[in-house]
């Protein structure tokens, strides 16, 4: 563990299937969330790291995670289709839900989901498994769809994040919008952004947007 002033940075390792994460709780943190990366990414994304550094700036706890290990990982750069798997991929993330509500530094706190590409489907999955730990989802360029007849299960508010550039997602997000019965549910997108938001000033919208709705969302040691 290393601490920064009030920062607590800890590299951590969630159990059962021995997934690595990075925590940092800055001082006074009201709330954590947790990130599925997308298909092909990890937890050392620069633009997951980024979003991270925003919520971190804004009081939420972070923790970065690889939702498959490092074997698989290797398995799937040859194969590409553990990535796709959202049952395996939610079940990991269920099980980093569970360590957060254990450990001694997050268990108060509520719990939000940030999931990009494929990890979005994993959220929502995640959402409608564990309705009773999960309080807001926010999804970046992801693919909700992926998620299956699950969406109608979720009762998280949900922030769905699309580039105004990527139209097969900007459709597949607006379906997926209409299957959410939760009444805090919101589509936005971000004008000129592709998919990965890699144009001047698309991912700092991104990170404002759902830091501002895991704020709204996610206040601190309150129940359902």
């Amino acid at each position: 563990m290393k601490t920064t002033g009030q920062l607590i940075e800890r590299q951590v390792v969630i159990p059962p299937f021995a997934l690595d994460g990075d925590l940092v709780i800055p001082e006074n943190a009201v709330a954590v969330v947790a990130f599925a990366h997308g298909s092909g990414s990890s937890r050392r994304s620069p633009r997951n790291q980024y979003v991270a550094r925003v919520l971190q700036d804004g009081r939420l706890a972070t923790l970065l995670l690889d939702l498959l290990t490092r074997d698989e990982e290797r398995i799937d750069a040859v194969t590409l289709h553990l990535r796709f798997d959202i049952a395996l991929l939610a079940h990991r993330l269920s099980a980093a839900v569970a360590w957060l509500k254990k450990d001694a530094d997050t268990q108060d706190m509520r719990v939000g989901l940030f999931g990009a590409s494929t990890g979005a489907a994993a959220a929502l999955v995640t959402a409608a498994d564990r309705p009773d730990d999960v309080y807001a989802v926010v999804s970046r360029g992801g693919r909700p769809d992926l998620a299956g007849p699950l969406l109608a299960r979720v009762l998280a508010p949900t922030l769905l994040i699309v580039g105004g550039n990527d139209a097969p997602v900007i459709e597949t997000n607006q379906d997926a919008l209409r299957l959410l019965h939760v009444p805090e549910k919101r589509l936005e997108i971000v004008p000129g952004a592709t998919h990965l938001f890699e144009e001047p000033g698309a991912l700092e919208k991104v990170a404002a947007l759902a830091r501002a709705w895991f704020k709204d969302q996610l206040p601190n040691r309150a129940s359902r």
